[in-house]
């Protein structure tokens, strides 16, 4: 393999950037594929300059992709997350992101039967978390279509929407949607709501460690008694909600909130978990979502709500905002959740590594 190139797709999910592979066309020995794959984004190092990989969390990124055995599944998708100054790959937690690659990829690569025209309900076994997605991606003339009228924050321009439903999230990793049995723990000081609906996130009011939560990304990168407080937090949280040692885990997310500031129903900033999010994740912002909506919350207490069944919230972040739709049940449980993302094929080939490599 390392003579020899692999065929690769680079595409755009949502607001990140990252490789795209059918699965079998990687080692089946996981220790042997993440070193292929550390290779193919060039880590540890913190340029990425001998890889693809784009300097940044965000667009360092994989999407292994199979046809599923599954009754209810198209497709299997497994996101795994390449470190960048680390010699890390990790599959800790999801990527609703490149997930929105995961429906037009599969169309692309054959996986999944494209009709001549129409919208396409390709159905996505998340392995990261056991969980289904749904993703409707548009076909014209029997190709995926990227050209639309959909605009999400933080991507120029316009482009299809591919609208993305969840099932049964909560508890996703963590075994329970408030793994610590809690709506509101105590860490050093500072109350805290560890959520997993879909995404490990601890979440806590800005102004409990010290900001406003309206700082931009650079100010709150640079802030290293913020950070410091945040990763003592993490590390105990992470025992808390049945993670175990965090330490060298990309999970739990680290989102602190605020009131919302143009119009939305909460405002975020979140760590992921070292370096401050130009956004939010996918399904980060729904576990801030759903925290958001709990009684007795702190996400609550600052969060602009309306009372309904079908709730509509816009989740503020530092380059504009994420909608997340959630159902609520009679009782209160909360039920399904969606959010609308884009998706972009940029480059199809193949990519190559070296023996000799890092």
């Amino acid at each position: 393999m390392s003579n020899q190139g692999t065929s690769c797709m680079w595409m755009r999910g949502g607001t990140s950037k990252g490789a795209y592979f059918i699965a079998s066309d990687l080692p089946a020995n996981e220790a042997q594929r993440d070193a292929f794959l550390l290779r193919v984004m060039g880590s540890p190092d913190d340029r990425q300059i001998d890889g693809i990989g784009g300097a940044d969390p965000l667009a360092s990124k994989v999407a292994l992709v199979q046809q599923s055995s599954r009754q209810d599944a198209d497709v299997d998708y497994l996101f795994l997350q390449v470190f960048v100054d680390q010699a890390v790959v990790s599959d800790a937690q999801n990527c609703g992101n490149i997930l929105a690659g995961v429906g037009p990829f599969a169309l692309e690569r054959g996986l999944v039967k494209a009709p001549q025209d129409g919208e396409v309900a390709v159905r996505i076994f998340m392995q990261n978390t056991g969980q289904i997605a749904v993703a409707r991606v548009m076909v014209k003339e029997g190709e995926v279509q990227y050209e639309g009228d959909a605009r999400i924050d933080g991507v120029p321009g316009f482009s299809a929407p591919v609208p993305i439903t969840f099932k049964d999230t909560a508890g996703s990793s963590c075994g329970a949607l408030l793994p610590t049995g809690n709506t509101v723990d105590v860490i050093d000081g500072v109350a805290v709501t560890c959520i997993d609906n879909g995404m490990p996130v601890v979440v806590m009011c800005a102004q409990d460690v010290g900001i406003t939560g309206t700082e931009s990304r650079e100010t709150l990168e640079a802030n290293e008694a913020l950070k410091a407080k945040l990763e003592s937090i993490r590390l105990q949280a992470g025992k808390m909600m049945n993670l175990g040692d965090v330490s060298s885990k990309s999970v739990p997310k680290m989102t602190m909130v605020s009131a919302p500031t143009n119009g939305g129903a909460i405002s975020t900033r979140t760590f992921i978990p070292h370096r401050c999010h130009a956004s939010i994740g996918v399904l980060g912002a729904v576990s801030v979502a759903t925290a958001a909506v709990l009684d007795g919350s702190p996400a609550k207490t600052v969060a602009v709500l309306t009372e309904a069944s079908r709730m509509t919230l816009e989740v503020e972040h530092p380059i504009g905002s994420m909608t997340v739709i959630l159902d609520r049940s009679e009782d209160g449980e909360i039920g399904t959740a969606a959010i609308l993302r884009t998706a972009r094929k940029l480059l199809d080939g193949q990519v190559f590594t070296h023996k000799n490599g890092l």
